[in-house]
């Protein structure tokens, strides 16, 4: 699509008779929050993994911001960045040397500027001497989340950002990533078990079962246009009985 910050077409993955994602196609908008959503073993993380050159597709095809990955790597993946809570930063680094390393990596100017604003946009300006190793979970999330916005990505993957954090540092997280994709010119594909958040936050979400998009439309209608009162309910329907959704 032409504003499409992520154009997937028809994404499969094989692994011998096994088919983890089986012909899965969507877009994520410029300004967008997407959320990609459904049981485990559902195919999520698989697709995230072939988005980020992780894992190569068996076939189909993956455009960020108009540059097929397959054929220009390094150019589609310089303005994607990542966050998940299986993913931690080098605990060996202080979190101040994680987000320069990092930053230098990413090829982002003046490192130093845009580690002090991030610092103080997740409240790590505390912690900067602090191998990251020793922080608390809610710490390291959020350090993760600090690391995947240093380069200003025009695309930014978040498997399940807030499962470690409080009540309070989950919200202004959330604050946080809308406030990323509202103001700038990137988009969000979101995963989370948490519908509340989904809803909250994500324009869009995507139910995948078995390798499949099964359901997709806005998180504040969709489970009505179901027969369910709330997104939680349409999401166990979709883990337990799929096949009496793909009939409705």
């Amino acid at each position: 699509m032409p504003d499409s910050v992520l154009s997937a077409t028809d994404l499969r993955k094989i692994y011998g008779d096994t088919v983890a994602v089986d012909g899965v196609s969507f877009h994520v908008g410029r300004n967008e929050i997407v959320g990609l959503l459904g049981p485990n073993g559902a195919g999520k993380t698989t697709t995230i993994n072939m988005i980020l050159g992780v894992l190569e597709p068996t076939s189909g095809r993956i455009v960020i911001e108009g540059v097929d990955i397959a054929a220009h790597r390094l150019a589609a993946l310089g303005g994607t960045n990542f966050a998940a809570v299986y993913a931690p930063l080098p605990g060996n680094l202080t979190v101040a040397q994680n987000l320069r390393i990092f930053g230098l990596i990413y090829g982002v100017r003046d490192v130093a500027a845009r580690t002090e604003a991030l610092l103080d946009q997740f409240e790590l300006a505390g912690f900067r001497n602090m191998k990251s190793g020793a922080l608390s979970s809610g710490e390291q999330t959020r350090l993760s989340l600090a690391k995947a916005l240093l380069n200003r990505p025009h695309l930014l993957l978040l498997d399940e950002p807030t499962a470690s954090l409080d009540p309070a540092s989950a919200r202004d997280i959330r604050g946080s990533i809308r406030e990323f994709a509202a103001r700038g010119e990137g988009g969000v594909l979101w995963t989370s078990h948490n519908m509340y958040e989904v809803e909250e936050v994500c324009q869009r979400v995507l139910f995948l079962s078995h390798g499949r998009i099964l359901l997709e439309g806005d998180p504040r209608s969709l489970p009505r246009e179901h027969g369910k009162a709330t997104l939680e309910e349409l999401f166990i329907a979709v883990a337990r009985e799929p096949l009496s959704l793909e009939r409705s």
